[in-house]
């Protein structure tokens, strides 16, 4: 098999690749919001059944949820899931989404109280001081471990290939297997060096962006 036709069949099956990363990020970032706010929430049940739900979801392998979300309504329900992709995409979206309502959270405690309280101050509303002053500083703190997630996301896709999603990884190892040639399994870093040198440069274009705010 020639490296043209391996390139070709890796090009192809990086559509699952791609479609895996931007619809967890689609779906994790709002989703992640409102994690953040019920782990925040006042209503102490809430927040107390949302924290454990974070520990669960943080505590164990993203594979195990990938196979639990699967597997489960089968074995459970007696339902079983017959979309991959789209098991794929919930149990990806639940993971990440966690992952970003913490780092929402972590954010928003290192706002100083007295942003707010300068804000009352001024006769400006809690929403207003929210929306106009907190959540831009908060947006610029939490960038660079939002952008340490999502390259780990871009990574973290060659574990659909697990249920059989024919992803990157998926595609080099029917190659290896068939074709008795391993190399196109190691030339399948050069497709996650290039999405991952492509987000490097866009954060960091962000990040300057961002600079004109110095907190």
């Amino acid at each position: 098999m020639s490296f043209w036709d391996v390139t070709l069949k890796l090009l192809d099956a990086s559509k699952y690749t791609v479609g895996i990363f931007f619809l967890t990020l689609l779906i994790a970032i709002p989703l992640g919001m409102v994690v953040c706010a019920f782990a925040m929430s006042k209503f102490k049940p809430l927040k107390y059944v949302t924290q454990v739900f974070i520990w669960i979801i943080r505590g164990t392998p993203l594979m195990l949820q990938l196979v639990v979300v699967f597997y489960g309504p089968g074995l459970i329900l007696g339902i079983p899931m017959q979309d991959r992709f789209l098991a794929t995409i919930i149990a990806f979206s639940i993971n990440y989404a966690v992952y970003f309502a913490e780092i929402y959270r972590g954010g928003i405690l290192a706002m100083p109280i007295g942003q707010y309280e300068a804000g009352k101050v001024l006769g400006i509303s809690r929403m207003q001081v929210n929306r106009l002053i907190i959540l831009p500083q908060v947006a610029k703190k939490i960038t660079p471990a939002m952008s340490n997630e999502v390259i780990t996301l871009v990574k973290d896709t060659s574990l659909a290939n697990f249920i059989g999603i024919a992803e990157i990884i998926f595609a080099a190892k029917s190659i290896v297997s068939t074709k008795a040639i391993i190399w196109p399994l190691f030339y399948t870093g050069v497709f996650y060096l290039a999405m991952v040198g492509l987000l490097t440069l866009f954060f960091k274009w962000l990040e300057k962006r961002m600079n004109y705010y110095r907190a």
